[in-house]
């Protein structure tokens, strides 16, 4: 039995210039701080611009708590930033900025190191748009870690091939309906959302695939079981790194053996109540998502 803890998530470090302030962010980051919250040992492997937003970047994640020991530093490229537009109902679209630092994330001995230390990888698709960072990411799926794919697919840098390999490796897979609509156009999935789930766990031979339905909650296929859950309605101040977490309450609860029935509602749960606050990555304990749920109810 395997007695590794930790998590690195590798990927964009960024900043999401929203409509009330700039928020450092980028979806492992996102993941990273998440799982922190709930007690994970989990580092962000990624790489800003020898910068201001760099250094804020590195001394705010370092305040957070986060390793930043596996985040380089680039003297030819500046860090990540993201203008962010909401919808009226809170929902992001973004604008994001190239070539930045997050696009050439070395492969260095500590990273490797890293990797082979720990229980999972999560990564995207987003950070493998450049041959650097993708050959990086790519790399690390050598070690034995659980893969977990984070989809977040964002136009234009959608690559059928990247996302056909990532599947491939990959124990574990969030997505979101318009996600598993564009695999189901690719390979002629089903129109069926949860005939193209199996499909897609089929074909890629993926242990678990988690699609999230906005308001609508979200559904997960586990070793040919199905459960779902209809979330909570809440009123959402943005919805910037509700998925993110989602997805660290989603492993927190599967690191920790949890029935694959009490996986769903609480990492609704999570989601919701980050929704509910500005920013991707707010101040909350496991207490306060306890209280969510007893509040909205578990069905």
């Amino acid at each position: 039995m395997s007695t590794k803890t930790g998590i690195l998530c590798i990927g964009e470090i960024l900043w999401d210039a929203l409509p009330s302030a700039l928020y450092l962010g980028g979806a492992p980051l996102n993941v990273c701080y998440h799982l922190n919250r709930f007690g994970i040992n989990a580092s962000i492997a990624s790489r800003v611009g020898r910068d201001r937003l760099g250094s804020e970047a590195i001394n705010r994640i370092r305040r957070k708590g986060i390793p930043v020991d596996q985040i380089q530093e680039d003297n030819d490229y500046e860090t990540g930033f993201v203008c962010v537009k909401l919808s009226t109902s809170g929902d992001p679209t973004y604008n994001i900025i190239e070539p930045v630092a997050w696009d050439y994330i070395r492969l260095t001995q500590s990273l490797k190191n890293k990797a082979q230390q720990c229980w999972g990888l999560v990564f995207g698709s987003l950070a493998q748009r450049n041959d650097v960072s993708r050959h990086t990411i790519q790399q690390l799926w050598e070690f034995d870690v659980k893969k977990i794919l984070d989809m977040n697919l964002r136009t234009p840098f959608v690559d059928k091939s990247i996302i056909y390999d990532s599947l491939s490796v990959s124990d574990i897979v969030k997505m979101n309906e318009d996600e598993l609509n564009q695999l189901s156009d690719w390979y002629g999935f089903s129109a069926d959302t949860p005939k193209a789930v199996e499909q897609v766990a089929r074909k890629f031979d993926c242990r678990l695939v988690c699609v999230t339905r906005g308001a609508d909650g979200a559904m997960l296929y586990r070793e040919g079981e199905w459960y779902e859950h209809k979330g909570f309605p809440v009123k959402a101040k943005d919805a910037v790194g509700a998925g993110d977490a989602f997805l660290a309450a989603l492993l927190h609860g599967i690191k920790n053996n949890k029935k694959s029935s009490e996986l769903l509602p609480f990492a609704n749960a999570t989601g919701a109540l980050v929704a509910q606050k500005d920013g991707a990555t707010p101040a909350y304990s496991i207490q306060d998502i306890l209280v969510e749920l007893e509040e909205t109810g578990r069905e």
